[in-house]
């Protein structure tokens, strides 16, 4: 039988531990999380850097605990995070010489080195979001995104500023990051909108960048947003219904970015958060096209966690206490394995195992196109117990009381009546490593009519 593709061992590549994960944490949180309209609510509401800045008055986080977001990531079951370390208002979360708006100026605190120390010891990956807009900044030109760009006086405040000046800050405040925090496992920068009133790569000098990374962290993954190729693309707010690919046609790595409620940063009136049952479908189904879910949470003005965040964390994470198997180094399911997922499941593949994940409780079978000859156990993975399993002669008409056969490749696993009692039940298959079912043993396969009066 074939082998997903997903089950190399970690040590082959610097990057596996990334497609291992298949989870992970993003945090916003800044100014705009006093706001608490939105994180782009300066250029939204058209606000000056003065009128916005005042906020930095007021930033007082007494409630960010770096250890409790990093321990609700990991009881998740996530293996890696990214902070935000400075987003598009400019303000910055650690100790940078390069300015003094920032957290440690208006609290005393480097609130990255806090959440880098706080993964490190509950043995997550760190990873840095940082925006390559500044609104803050003097010499950040005005352009199609920025606050001021309905004054009648753009062209001449323009016309003041040093873009330059501007870039050599920005790769600067980049060189900190790499060089100030330790082993840095992920860079998401953000982002290019090239065109006449916009930035592109060449305004940041993307290339520059990447060199820098490269440089000063080798292992570093690194994102597609500085506008030239990275490690990975990054799908923002939609799932790809198919695993991604390049305009060669080539299969390349992905991370789908997604919020629990809509808003990145905190906005207090956003009550439109996504069900645990979501949010656990949206992670499978990603898991089964080939990328990651990198699911963010915004910290109120104080810096602490909203209860429905923490809730719909610990609802994921009590079932990934039981299944991660399915999601943590497992990937699509090979092609050629031929199998056909049944109508309601999502099916991800590691090595010789094949999960089922059941968003729909069939009543007592499921018929799998794809799989006979190739099944050596089967087992509910919530509690491990035996599922049996048949391939019914296509010839068989069926009855009264007996189940028809579907055709020669189908397996029919029958299931319990009542559904289990978890998020997403997952029916975990063993797969024959030579293609054929062994003639004994449990859960063997067999021609036998299924009698539903057994």
């Amino acid at each position: 039988m074939s082998r997903s593709p997903e089950a190399a061992p970690v040590a082959e590549h610097p990057h596996a531990w990334f497609d291992a994960a298949r989870f992970g944490l993003f945090v916003h949180f800044g100014l705009y999380s006093i706001v608490a309209r939105h994180e782009w609510s300066m250029t939204w509401e058209r606000r000056s850097d003065e009128d916005y800045s005042r906020y930095a008055e007021f930033f007082e986080p007494d409630r960010f605990d770096a250890r409790l977001i990093a321990r609700t990531a990991r009881q998740a079951g996530m293996r890696y995070a990214v902070l935000t370390t400075k987003h598009h208002e400019g303000f910055s979360l650690f100790d940078s010489a390069l300015t003094d708006y920032s957290s440690v100026t208006a609290c005393g605190r480097d609130l990255v080195r806090e959440f880098v120390e706080a993964m490190r010891d509950e043995g997550l990956r760190v990873g840095f979001y940082h925006s390559l807009i500044d609104w803050h900044h003097p010499d950040f030109t005005i352009d199609e995104l920025h606050p001021l760009r309905d004054r009648d006086d753009v062209a001449e405040l323009n016309a003041a500023r040093d873009f330059p000046r501007y870039r050599a800050h920005l790769h600067a405040q980049v060189r900190e990051l790499l060089t100030n925090y330790g082993q840095v496992d992920y860079m998401f920068f953000d982002f290019t909108y090239p065109g006449d009133d916009g930035k592109g790569p060449q305004d940041w000098d993307s290339e520059g960048l990447l060199a820098m990374v490269r440089e000063l962290q080798p292992t570093c993954l690194v994102n597609d947003r500085l506008g030239i190729p990275g490690d990975l693309v990054t799908p923002e707010q939609y799932q790809p219904a198919e695993p991604m690919r390049d305009e060669h046609d080539r299969p390349v790595r992905w991370e789908a970015c997604h919020t629990t409620n809509g808003s990145w940063g905190y906005d207090r009136d956003n009550l439109e958060f996504k069900s645990p049952e979501l949010l656990l479908r949206m992670l499978v189904d990603t898991v089964a096209t080939g990328g990651n879910l990198l699911l963010n949470i915004g910290p109120d003005g104080r810096g602490g966690l909203r209860r429905e965040d923490t809730e719909a964390l610990a609802a994921i994470g009590e079932w990934m206490t039981l299944h991660h198997g399915s999601v943590q180094g497992a990937g699509p399911v090979d092609p050629a394995l031929g199998v056909e997922a049944p109508p309601g499941a999502i099916l991800t593949q590691k090595g010789a195992r094949l999960f089922i994940h059941l968003a729909t409780w069939p009543m007592r079978h499921l018929h799998v196109r794809g799989l006979a000859g190739k099944v050596r156990f089967a087992r509910l993975l919530h509690d491990g117990s035996e599922v049996t399993h048949t391939t019914i002669d296509p010839q068989e008409r069926g009855s009264h009381t007996t189940v028809r056969g579907i055709g020669e490749d189908v397996v029919t696993f029958s299931l319990p009546i009542r559904r289990p009692a978890v998020l997403l039940p997952v029916l975990e298959v063993r797969l024959d490593e030579n293609g054929t079912a062994p003639p004994t043993g449990p859960g063997s396969a067999d021609t036998t009519a299924i009698d539903i009066q057994e």
